[in-house]
């Protein structure tokens, strides 16, 4: 028999159980960027921005470049660079449908994160994206997104986690990348020549042309 389920279905139950919110953790939030938040984008060479659209599905896409990819335009408004990708597009198309957006920006070794929401817009022309020019690849567009709300996250989740703890770090508990598309995907590519994709010639393929990553 399957064990009995309780279900939290209102906030009422969920404030019962976990009690209210830190003081301080209500009073964290901020509207502009002040000087602790262009540091710590300044050092943030990763990530995370969650979409959703107009129908509510979701989709939560990594972003990577050198440290400071991040542009920040003025005290409310930051710019991210787009790179060449698998082209799904899906979190850009829900931002078209709904220009909700919620970031975290991680710095290794830190055990902080930085949390941006706000609403964003597609820019595919403007001044600053000379700017985001790496490795001579200037961005198609970027993702420019108006600051509504910034706070410092705490770092008991890096903590538990012991994320960048490198005696727990264990590369070999999966298989490499040509594996695993081999093993999820119907590709018509053999394991060899996945392996060789994504051999050493695949880093010189991150800023300029060649076939679209899978």
């Amino acid at each position: 028999m399957e064990p009995r389920r309780a279900e939290i279905t209102t906030e009422r139950e969920l404030r019962e159980l976990l009690g209210p919110p830190m003081p301080r953790a209500i009073t964290k939030d901020r509207t502009r960027l002040l000087d602790i938040d262009r540091a710590f984008l300044a050092a943030s060479p990763f990530c995370l921005i969650a979409t959703a659209g107009a129908d509510g599905t979701c989709d939560v896409s990594p972003k990577g470049d050198p440290p400071g990819f991040a542009l920040v335009l003025d005290d409310t408004t930051i710019a991210i660079p787009d790179r060449p990708g698998n082209r799904r597009a899906d979190g850009f198309r829900n931002i078209l449908a709904n220009p909700r957006v919620g970031l975290i920006f991680i710095v290794p070794g830190s055990p902080d994160t930085l949390r941006i929401n706000g609403r964003a817009r597609l820019v595919r022309e403007a001044p600053f994206l000379d700017r985001m020019t790496v490795r001579g690849n200037r961005p198609p567009l970027a993702l420019v997104v108006e600051v509504e709300q910034v706070f410092l996250h705490c770092p008991k989740a890096f903590m538990r986690s012991r994320l960048w703890d490198p005696a727990t770090w264990d590369p070999a508990a999966l298989p490499g990348t040509a594996e695993m598309v081999k093993r999820v995907q119907d590709v018509e590519e053999s394991l060899d020549e996945l392996r060789e994709y994504y051999g050493p010639s695949y880093e010189g393929r991150l800023y300029g042309p060649g076939p679209p990553a899978r």
